[in-house]
């Protein structure tokens, strides 16, 4: 196994997450075998995703001595709500600029946004891209009145944010030889694409052997491959490895957005209360009910076999079953 240097963290998750059989959704689907990983259970904030690069984000902004992290993303976000609370456990501030407009009454993740003490500043605009031109002249207005921001990109995607995800590679690795599993494919969200692109990252420095597939649930795939491939260049420079990525090793399934990002679906709702019913667990409408309608998709078109091992990266996300 490479040795392989990360930057400091800021102890926030409860890591390893578990990796577990899910012996109910295989059999219902009549194979493949499939296991999930719970990074729905990374122990903070709600867990989720968003936790194994915030430790390397909060690292950074104590490092630089700033007092206030400013990101955005939308009103549901996990991805802000997550920030929200890790700010607060460093002792720093946080404000979040979230697209379109303040809803009548606070749910889900705005709700424990608002509980955390969050400074929101809606753009009343949906278009998700103004929201990076809004978190820099926050944070130049935060400057200005003597304040030290530290930024975090809209949905916290970057080079470091994906580093938590090379080591969730490593994680993974250890918990499957402990099973004595080589599975044939790792399933994953694929949003702002800072989760895939690390485990991207991760498979090519640790030599994984399985395939990677994203369910884009967020852009088109034409979008997401440069995506992928620039974070994960960048995330694997950043723990000072160096690595080829093609074309071929991006594989993102599209046709499940629906009718755009957060908003729910009829194949994601069934999924939601497909996997709720044979394993009991929970998936949330805006990410991982719509990635695993897509493995659903893949598994009944014959393109996943059924006597495949199927590794699915639970992301979290379920405050926003509440909104």
């Amino acid at each position: 196994m490479p040795e392989i240097r990360f930057p400091r963290r800021y102890p926030l998750g409860i890591f390893p997450t578990p990796l577990v059989e899910a012996p109910r959704l295989t059999r219902a689907l009549d194979g493949p075998r499939i296991l999930i990983k719970r990074d729905d259970l990374t122990g903070f904030g709600f867990g989720g995703n968003k936790i194994r690069g915030l430790e390397f984000f909060v690292a950074e902004a104590l490092e630089r001595l700033a007092d206030v992290i400013v990101t955005g993303a939308g009103p549901q976000s996990n991805h802000v709500r997550a920030t929200a609370a890790a700010a607060r456990a460093a002792g720093l501030d946080v404000v979040a600029v979230l697209h379109d407009s303040r809803p009548a009454e606070s749910r889900g993740n705005l709700l424990l946004d608002e509980i955390l003490g969050a400074e929101i500043r809606f753009t009343d605009d949906p278009d998700r891209a103004l929201v990076d031109t809004r978190i820099e002249e926050v944070a130049e207005e935060l400057r200005q009145a003597g304040r030290r921001p530290y930024v975090i990109p809209r949905g916290g995607t970057s080079g470091l944010g994906a580093v938590g995800y090379i080591d969730c590679v490593r994680e993974m690795r250890t918990q499957l030889r402990a099973l004595g599993l080589a599975p044939d494919r790792l399933v994953v969200t694929t949003g702002a694409c800072g989760t895939h692109a690390g485990l991207l990252a991760g498979k090519k420095i640790y030599e994984a052997p399985y395939r990677l597939l994203g369910i884009t649930v967020s852009r088109p795939v034409e979008e997401c491959v440069p995506r992928i491939e620039r974070f994960a260049t960048e995330a694997a420079g950043n723990v000072g490895e160096t690595i080829d990525v093609g074309v071929e090793d991006i594989v993102v399934r599209d046709g499940f957005i629906g009718d755009g990002y957060g908003v729910p679906t009829p194949e994601g709702d069934a999924a939601i209360r497909f996997v709720a019913r044979t394993e009991g667990l929970f998936l949330d409408p805006t990410y991982t009910g719509k990635t695993i309608a897509g493995l659903i998709s893949e598994v009944r078109s014959g393109r996943i076999g059924v006597d495949e091992t199927v590794v699915y990266l639970h992301t979290g996300g379920e405050p926003a079953l509440f909104a």
